[in-house]
């Protein structure tokens, strides 16, 4: 069967884009940014810093040169333990902002995307898309449901003034999917292990084509709701005032000075469990000056947090936290030339961890969260970066922080240990818990992007991760390396483009628990807990083609996990074995 599997990969190699080998990995990115999809801006300034480039020129005081370079409006995929990024490969050049595509594969898989939009004769653009990928899991691996669906669906507004851009988003996303990772237990094959995730969002964004005083001004909110009845509303503004390009005598030297001010409020309700509640309310204030001279610089500055904290539960009254953080801020950077310039800084901040990014990290976690924002009190860091001739671009550095309030997920236990298999979703000791540590981390990372051919681009990067703890011997469910590789080739004028992706994961520690139950008068569930437990590294290969029949018209394919490795992401939670997928795009 898998050589079957293999030949059929390399027959369905004609054709589009990445999609991962996950149930859970193959969601849809629902927060990306649309400002817009289909049609971004190119920068290139070839007057003086302080004006943007994108204003039209007889808006300008000093005329800048500018292009727009067409972008496909393509599916974006992620995996949410893997990878955040869009991988798939994109033709250059001959993009079109109309498209709908389809496409079918094994284990039930269905992919639609689609996309319109329209340039008004107000210098107004609106469009709208919508994305669905569905998968019916792994019947032959569990009795009970391992299936998922993800969707969105968004509207966009994009808006070229007299003095600046104006972006408007609006977007609702459904995660649907099943607590499938039971490992300790053996339920009914008609268990209902049901999760569903809605989240809406609305955007906002204006940018000012000059940088005098005041720059941009971004506006973001966020309203989810989940099976279990679990709330959060999130909202956040910034501001960034600037005064750039301000000469300093006959030095050659430029000043630019910088002023970040934001507001962030997140509330969050849970119903089930111990009912844990928090509110935070955070300003921050980021100021900072850089001295530039040619590509070489020093930036100083710092950050401020004020952060107004309220927990409570059902287990104790509400607890208040009001505390002011002081985070320092600076780099530099010495170019001794476009093919070496060494760098190095210190950065903090402070992150609100909430519920909705626990569920991008882990769609496992339980839906009775104890949220605490983590502190990064400093993290240094030094590298080397480069552009070789234009053919190589490379950038590998270090660094080492201490932080407090690490958060990591740890497995639960059973929370009702009655002996009976009808129970909820969440309580087979399939779901996760955030938990805290406060230590020290340690990285090295390194990324490369080679450009042999004109027609081909290679890159890769890796990244090491040392957490040293204060009360856990080790942090579970992180990878001490995580890796990966792509290559983009097109051919026959552009017609055909392949693609592959290679990402790789170094084994993990968790903790996990072998349950048993007891004869008694009052039968009862025993469990014993190991905290040394592994999850096996992985190598997940991907490969991708599109062939263009018509300007309007495409066929795709896609291969995902090729060596049909079901590795886990979590605790017994298997990914889907060797996937192809096929199907037609059309643009218009």
């Amino acid at each position: 069967m898998n050589k079957k599997i293999q030949l059929l990969s390399i027959l369905f190699l004609g054709v589009s884009q990445f999609a991962f080998s996950q149930i859970k990995e193959e969601k849809l990115v629902l927060n990306k940014k649309r400002e817009p999809e289909v049609k971004k801006i190119e920068k290139k300034k070839t007057s003086v810093e302080t004006i943007k480039n994108y204003p039209p020129e007889e808006k300008s005081q000093n005329p800048v040169k500018y292009t727009i370079t067409d972008v496909p409006a393509v599916s974006d995929f992620k995996t949410s333990t893997i990878q955040g990024e869009d991988v798939a490969p994109k033709f250059d050049g001959t993009a079109q902002n109309n498209y709908v595509q389809f496409g079918m594969g094994n284990y039930g898989k269905i992919l639609l995307d689609g996309n319109v939009s329209k340039v008004l004769d107000n210098k107004i653009e609106v469009g709208a898309d919508v994305h669905l990928l569905s998968t019916s899991g792994l019947k032959k691996d569990y009795d009970w449901k391992s299936k998922q669906t993800s969707a969105s669906i968004g509207a966009f507004l994009n808006s070229y003034g007299e003095k600046g851009k104006f972006n408007l988003n609006a977007e609702y996303g459904l995660n649907n999917y099943n607590y499938y990772g039971i490992y300790a237990l053996e339920p009914a094959a008609d268990v209902d292990l049901k999760q569903k995730v809605n989240q809406f969002k609305v955007n906002g964004y204006y940018d000012f084509y000059s940088n005098e005083i005041l720059n941009d001004v971004r506006v973001k909110s966020s309203f989810l709701k989940d099976h279990f009845d679990a709330q959060e509303n999130q909202v956040s503004i910034l501001a960034n005032l600037s005064k750039h390009a301000v000469e300093l005598g006959k030095s050659g030297i430029n000043l630019n000075a910088d002023l970040g001010v934001g507001l962030e409020a997140v509330k969050t309700d849970f119903e089930i469990g111990n009912k844990n509640s928090s509110n935070f309310f955070n300003t921050n204030l980021a100021p900072k000056v850089t001295f530039r001279k040619g590509e070489s610089y020093l930036m100083l500055g710092s950050s401020f947090s004020f952060l107004n904290a309220k927990n409570s539960n059902i287990q104790m009254e509400q607890m208040k936290n009001n505390k002011t953080y002081w985070f320092p801020q600076a780099e530099f950077q010495v170019a001794a030339a476009k093919e070496f310039k060494f760098y190095g800084g210190v950065d903090g901040g402070l992150k609100l961890n909430t519920y909705g990014d626990l569920l991008q990290a882990n769609p496992y976690a339980l839906s009775d969260q104890y949220l605490k924002p983590t502190e990064t009190k400093y993290h240094f860091y030094v590298g080397l970066r480069g552009d070789i001739d234009e053919t190589l671009k490379y950038d590998f550095s270090a660094g080492f922080g201490k932080m407090k309030d690490i958060m990591f997920f740890k497995a639960n236990n059973l929370f009702d240990n009655n002996y009976t298999l009808n129970r909820s979703a969440y309580d087979f000791a399939n779901t996760f818990s955030a938990v805290y540590d406060d230590g020290n981390v340690s990285d090295i990372k390194g990324s490369i992007q080679y450009f042999p051919l004109e027609n081909l681009i290679i890159d890769g990067e890796v990244r090491f991760t040392k957490y040293s703890l204060k009360n856990y011997d080790n942090i579970y469910n992180v990878p001490l390396v995580n890796a990966s590789i792509g290559a983009k080739y097109t051919m026959l004028d552009k017609k055909l483009l392949l693609g592959f992706k290679g990402i790789f994961a170094s084994d993990r520690t968790t903790n996990s628990y072998a349950i048993e139950g007891v004869g008694s008068p009052n039968m009862i569930f025993q469990s014993t807990e190991n905290t040394n437990d592994k999850v096996g590294g992985y190598a997940d290969l991907n490969l991708s083609a599109e062939y263009k029949i018509h300007k309007n018209f495409s066929i795709f394919a896609l291969g995902n996990n090729l060596l049909s490795s079901k590795y886990q992401t979590y605790k017994g939670y298997k990914v889907l074995g060797a996937q192809i997928l096929g199907g037609v795009k059309i643009t218009f």
